[in-house]
């Protein structure tokens, strides 16, 4: 399977270089990032709620090394927030943010991460937006879920992620499926080994089924991330049979992907959400993108080899 490969080439410098020297990267780049600031991400924002759809930001570039480029990645959502409140769209617009970027990784990184996200979490509350904490691969989740705990004491409308793919996820579903918790379900999109991931696909849709009803029998609020005709079917008769209305979930897509989708669902009444990324850091994101569905690979190779 590509997938693992190209997963790995997301943390190799030397693919870095390659991939973003190559002539076709900016076409398929531009694809699925929807800008390098926040400048140019205002006016997707601004179309998406005119056309009735709501968005998440996420701020790309995970692959800190430094206490100083954590704090940069802080103030830029902060700054994000800032422009948010000036448009008046804190309603129509949330953040994603992924603790690595905000220090996790680092020396002393869970209470680092915590510090830098906690202004965030209390800007964003300020403008009526609140801040979903993404899912990293599997050995960062017990501290992404205490620093989601901490945070919910005072914010309890921030949300998580969890990852179908991996065993532990059906546990942590009914631990979180909660009144007021909001919890978004995705399949999973880094490497993880057999021992705490299911490798077969038809497995992990089996599971994102199972975490989906297990989420939407509970008290709190689902998030569904997913661009599977099949899964979104699913997905509105769990929520049919447990009398859920169109305004207690919602789904969610990444930017690029099956807009008609998108916009098929909003018209139906449906809360839709896309996770629109931006920023100047944008290879670990890209190359997940490319990892999650052979048709953005092919169109990647194809771009490349059609401008050499």
């Amino acid at each position: 399977m590509l997938a693992p490969l190209i997963l790995a080439a997301s943390r190799s410098d030397k693919m870095r270089a390659f991939v973003s020297a190559a002539p076709g990267t900016k076409q398929v780049v531009d694809r699925f990032i929807a800008g390098e600031s926040v400048d140019q991400v205002v006016p997707i924002i601004e179309d998406a709620a005119a056309k009735g759809l709501e968005v998440t930001l996420d701020v790309v570039g995970e692959d800190i090394t430094t206490v100083e480029q954590s704090q940069a990645a802080r103030d830029a959502y902060l700054q994000l927030v800032e422009r948010l409140k000036e448009l008046g769209l804190g309603t129509k617009a949330e953040m994603s943010i992924k603790l690595s970027m905000f220090g996790q990784a680092l020396e002393g990184g869970h209470e680092l991460a915590l510090a830098n996200v906690r202004p965030v979490v209390i800007a964003a509350a300020a403008i009526g937006t609140t801040v979903t904490l993404d899912a990293e691969d599997h050995t960062t989740l017990d501290s992404m879920f205490a620093i989601h705990e901490e945070l919910r004491k005072d914010f309890p409308q921030t949300g998580c992620v969890i990852q179908a793919y991996l065993f532990r996820t059906e546990d942590d579903a009914r631990r979180l499926a909660a009144a007021g918790s909001r919890v978004r379900i995705v399949k999973g999109a880094y490497k993880e080994p057999a021992e705490v991931a299911f490798q077969d696909k038809a497995e992990i849709d089996k599971a994102y089924v199972r975490v989906m009803r297990i989420l939407m029998e509970g008290a709190g609020y689902p998030m569904i991330g997913s661009h599977d005709p099949r899964l979104v079917s699913i997905a509105q008769e769990l929520a049919r049979q447990a009398g859920r209305k169109l305004d207690e979930y919602e789904f969610q897509m990444l930017y690029g992907i099956r807009s008609d989708e998108q916009l098929r669902l909003a018209a139906e009444g449906h809360r839709m959400r896309v996770y629109t990324a931006y920023g100047t850091d944008w290879y670990g994101y890209f190359m997940r993108r490319l990892a999650e569905k052979p048709a953005n690979l092919l169109f990647f190779a194809r771009s490349v080899l059609t401008k050499g």
